[in-house]
């Protein structure tokens, strides 16, 4: 009998914190599924192709140029392009999860899930640290092993556009 040998799942989790934001003023950023280019500084662009926004199982089409295409072997600038379903979300927890279902960038089972997590039970999404609130957004992932990658490299991309992210988010409060 022939054994199947598989390579183990990368799996990660990056977070960050957001001072002066609760978690209640975080989650509208994050929940509007289709428009996550808004926030997410290496997408040009993102939107709806199935369902409603915030629909289980809606589909969302993004572009960047963050993570090279499998396409651009000489590493020219090709748009990098991904299409997206949301598999579920929870406003009371403030958390989502969607899948990759279609891409030119290599992954494949993608899954990923990022969700405000609640360290003061008192006030769900929101801490105290040195005296300022705060909120913590978790952003975690887990995709078969990409060619020509590094997870340290998959990593360190993520924990570079989430900090990117929260901070687009914290000016636009401030605004």
């Amino acid at each position: 009998m022939e054994q199947q040998v598989s390579n183990p799942k990368w799996e990660a989790k990056v977070s960050t914190r957001l001072a002066n934001a609760s978690g209640d003023q975080i989650w509208p950023f994050l929940e509007d599924f289709f428009g996550i280019h808004k926030y997410f500084p290496s997408l040009a662009t993102s939107y709806g192709i199935h369902g409603s926004n915030g629909e289980i199982n809606s589909v969302r089409y993004c572009e960047g140029f963050s993570i090279p295409s499998q396409e651009n072997t000489n590493k020219d600038l090709i748009i990098s392009w991904s299409k997206e379903k949301l598999i579920a979300i929870d406003p009371i927890e403030k958390s989502l999860s969607y899948e990759m279902v279609d891409s030119n960038i290599g992954f494949n089972s993608y899954i990923s899930t990022i969700k405000i997590i609640s360290k003061n039970p008192l006030i769900p999404g929101d801490e105290e640290y040195d005296g300022q609130r705060v909120c913590v957004i978790e952003w975690s992932f887990s995709v078969d092993p990409v060619e020509g990658w590094r997870l340290e490299d998959l990593v360190k991309k993520y924990e570079v556009g989430l900090q990117k992210m929260a901070q687009k988010m914290e000016d636009v409060l401030s605004n």
